[in-house]
């Protein structure tokens, strides 16, 4: 999963502020359970996107099977090869942290 990180992440360096992550395992069959695909993730993220996973502020972690029928907008290219392709894959997505001092 690092060699896949180190290749997409088009930022250069490791960021140092806090970030919010966003995992989407798409997978067809049986799957792990959403809590148990965060930790290995964030892991191999580290010195790659952010230079430690104690930056992550929030988390959304979802999976979806990719047995059916989709309507998608606003996808990126690599996203629908994914899905062409028929095999599980990860869609991570890391922003900025959201404003820490609003509680919502």
């Amino acid at each position: 999963m690092a060699t896949a990180a180190t290749a997409e992440w088009s930022h250069g360096a490791a960021v140092t502020e806090p970030v919010s992550v966003t995992i989407t395992y798409y997978y067809e069959g049986s799957s792990p359970d959403v809590d148990n695909i965060i930790k290995p993730i964030q892991d191999s993220l580290i010195g790659i996107v952010f230079e430690d996973d104690d930056q992550v502020s929030d988390v959304k972690s979802r999976k979806r099977s990719i047995d059916g029928s989709f309507r998608i907008r606003g996808v990126s290219a690599k996203v629908l090869a994914a899905f062409g392709e028929g095999d599980d894959f990860l869609h991570i997505k890391v922003d900025e942290s959201p404003n820490m001092e609003v509680l919502d």
